[in-house]
């Protein structure tokens, strides 16, 4: 008897059998209509086989094979496979969510694609004539095609209201034409660049010699050395050879110049973007056009990783070190360390770059395992000074101190552009009675309410939860409440008042909820409409303002002594990300850090611009202490409306571990460093060995004995290769 093997994408970690029906052979990897219960859901045939434990009776056959989109091929599901035993994730939800949005119904993808509109040649005539007084809508939709190339309708209608009637009229007046799909353009070249340095061309030459086969680079290059350009001259030899590339990037929300930069170079190649920003219906075109071999270069973020690409020549990780590469909850995998094992899988090469590389990627450069590129000039204009301004003793204004306050000075009288560099948003974060020693905690989480003092609120930054402020403190009825601490709302205000013929902007999360707000600020800054930002990390990284030429960083000092043993190294690549937005383009920069620990190591190698340096003494000190790289770790999570539940699931789960005698470190539960997150309180579980493979061998024996012992109200998790402790 035949029997189908149909991943669901359910939390239960095994294929199900159904009767072929309607499915062949040619159907694997193909997405099939099936019962499950009551209902009819999406499944990807993953197989046959020729058993199954489910008596023949009782089998149902598969109720549809859906072939509006192909099969996935054999080296995505295999490497889905992998992920799923890697990071032991059920099967099916690997699968089914590594998929758009879109293509987890069984409602058909239309066979005609939503239109993709192009600029004309009147209409690039327009957009070359410059802006109207007021932003319009129409502008709009030709400033985005003429960044982007093309766009479709799906992507467009978040520019504004009324876009269909918007798109009609810019047809009938000439200025957009509608191209139903990427048409094979002949040269798919990128466009010329500038002239590279010598670092770049070695850079290049390196790679482009020896870019058959798989192997790893790891390109380390100084903010403003270029990196990009050598990664688009590689891309642009892969392209001329009739090859795809994968370009994946940490948050393209947060990088627009880098997509609007990229597109431009593309010319005749065709780009593609995937991202969570995309309407479902262009993600899941964009991605059926790499899935067909149509898209030369998809420009993604983490789950792009997935995209099924069968000319695929090069991976391209852009900020590899950074923590949005992997993913929190469901499948916990590394976007890096997944793009690697695809390479090796494809047997293509792939370029992870970074100013400040993992220790992890850098531990392998060392060793060999890696083969390691190093960009230490800028391509233009020289690298910021950092300083550091010691504020022990000194009394501060609103959080700053003097010496940052005069050099803001300065530059607002040369006309040039500051950023005030504080990780935290709201005005306080904490609201204190002087009385009693009362302070606003979130009746959900294990944490302090922010002030956010123009809404009259506190909100939780944990899980939402939102109050008015209060009058006066729920204790002893003091009204004398007092907000502690410095936020981005509070700097802003601060210096509106001190300043008040300055343009202060603040970005960050709350101030760019609206939308089209980070898109709106971005406009006022290119167009010198803005003297000061105050944000926090979403103008660390990718933003190129050439006048912002001073960088002022605040409360830096409160990562230094975290518990996480990768507080130092995430401290040390922030700042120095933050200050590599100072003096980009002719204009010299300057970095102010303020701190009450100048001699403390990490600022120490920050001034000395020494990432080499820190990165050993790092490894040194993780070496001594047996912390990855030198060891590999899993971390079992669980959460559960009662503590002593928690607890108890841990135990049993570290009692069974230790049963197995296994070169392992077994740890005890420990509670999470938030305790208590959406009225869930939360613990722990640490596991580590010398090497991968003992890891893996006990985390094999040891995932199922911890579905079977699971407590009833108890949510768990295992987290392998874990970022946060």
């Amino acid at each position: 008897m035949l029997i189908a093997r149909v991943a669901i994408d359910v939390p239960v970690d095994t294929l199900f059998d159904y009767l072929p029906g309607p499915a062949t052979a040619a159907d694997i990897g193909r997405r099939v209509l099936v019962p499950f219960g009551r209902r009819q859901t999406v499944g990807v045939l993953r197989g046959f086989g020729r058993e199954s434990v489910v008596s023949e009776p009782k089998l149902k056959p598969v109720t549809q094979v859906l072939t509006d989109v192909p099969a996935l091929d054999g080296a995505i599901l295999g490497l889905l496979d992998f992920c799923a035993r890697y990071y032991h994730h059920p099967i099916g939800e690997t699968i089914l969510r590594a998929l758009p949005t879109r293509l987890r119904s069984a409602r058909p993808l239309a066979s005609r694609m939503d239109p993709a509109y192009v600029l004309t040649e009147r209409g690039r005539e327009r957009v070359r004539a410059g802006p109207p007084p007021r932003m319009s809508l129409p502008w709009r939709v030709l400033e985005q095609l003429a960044a982007r190339d093309r766009a479709g309708a799906a992507g467009l209608r978040d520019l504004g209201p009324r876009m269909g009637s918007t798109l009609r009229s810019l047809l009938r007046q000439g200025f957009i034409e509608e191209a139903i799909a990427l048409e094979p353009q002949g040269d798919r070249s990128l466009a010329p660049g500038p002239q590279l340095t010598p670092q770049q061309q070695q850079a290049v030459a390196a790679v482009a010699d020896e870019r058959a086969g798989f192997r790893v680079w790891l390109l380390q290059g100084i903010t403003g050395s270029g990196k990009t350009e050598v990664y688009l001259r590689l891309m642009d030899a892969m392209l001329s050879e009739g090859k795809q590339v994968l370009y994946l990037v940490p948050e393209i929300n947060l990088t627009p110049q880098l997509e609007v930069f990229v597109r431009r170079r593309a010319c005749s190649a065709r780009l593609v973007a995937l991202h969570s920003a995309l309407a479902e219906g262009e993600r899941a075109s964009n991605w059926l056009l790499a899935q067909q071999g149509e898209a030369d270069i998809v420009l993604g973020t983490r789950l792009a990783v997935f995209t099924p690409m069968p000319k695929l020549g090069m991976i391209v990780v852009d900020e590899e070190h950074d923590a949005s590469f992997k993913q929190q909850e469901g499948l916990r995998y590394s976007a890096r360390d997944v793009a690697v094992m695809r390479a090796k899988q494809a047997d293509v090469p792939v370029v992870l770059g970074s100013a400040t590389p993992a220790l992890e990627s850098y531990f392998r450069a060392l060793s060999g395992r890696y083969q390691l590129l190093r960009l230490t000039t800028r391509a233009s204009g020289a690298p910021p000074a950092i300083g550091l301004l010691n504020t022990r003793g000194e009394r501060l204004e609103q959080g700053i101190g003097k010496g940052a306050l005069n050099a803001l000075g300065e530059r607002l009288a040369r006309n040039e552009q500051t950023l005030i560099f504080i990780n935290r948003r709201g005005f306080a974060p904490i609201l204190h009675c002087r009385a009693c020693n009362w302070f606003a905690g979130c009746p959900r989480c294990s944490c302090r309410l922010v002030v956010h003092l123009r809404d009259r609120i506190l909100v939780c930054h944990l899980c939402g939860h939102r109050e008015t402020l209060p009058q006066s403190c729920s204790d002893c009825g003091n009204v004398d409440l007092a907000p502690i601490g410095h936020g981005t709302q509070r700097v802003e205000s601060y210096l509106g008042s001190r300043y008040p013929s300055a343009r202060v902007l603040r970005v960050d999360r709350d101030s760019t909820r609206a939308k089209r707000a980070w898109q709106d600020m971005r406009d006022q800054i290119a167009h010198n409409q803005v003297d000061v930002l105050v944000g926090t990390q979403m103008l660390a990284k990718g933003h190129d303002f050439p006048r912002l030429t001073l960088v002022i960083v605040l409360n830096a000092d409160s990562a230094l002594f975290s518990a996480d043993f990768r507080a130092a190294e995430r401290l040390f690549a922030q700042l120095m990300q933050v200050a590599g937005r100072a003096g980009r383009a002719d204009l010299p920069g300057e970095v102010i850090v303020q701190t009450e620990f100048p001699d403390h190591p990490v600022y120490r190698a920050l001034v000395a611009q020494d990432y080499d340096g820190f990165s050993r003494l790092q490894l040194a000190e993780r070496e001594r202490a047996g912390f990855p790289p030198a060891a590999y770790q899993a971390l079992l999570r669980a959460e559960a409306l009662e503590a002593p539940k928690v607890f108890s699931f841990l135990e049993s789960a570290a009692g069974a571990a230790r049963s197995l005698g296994a070169p392992v470190e077994v740890y005890d539960p420990v509670p999470a460093v938030r305790r208590r997150v959406a009225g869930l309180h939360r613990a722990q579980l640490l596991v580590q060995a010398r090497s991968r493979s003992r890891l893996h061998a006990f985390l094999d024996a040891w995932h199922p004995s911890i579905a079977v012992l699971g407590s009833k109200g108890v949510r768990w998790a295992l987290d392998v290769d874990p970022l946060d402790l």
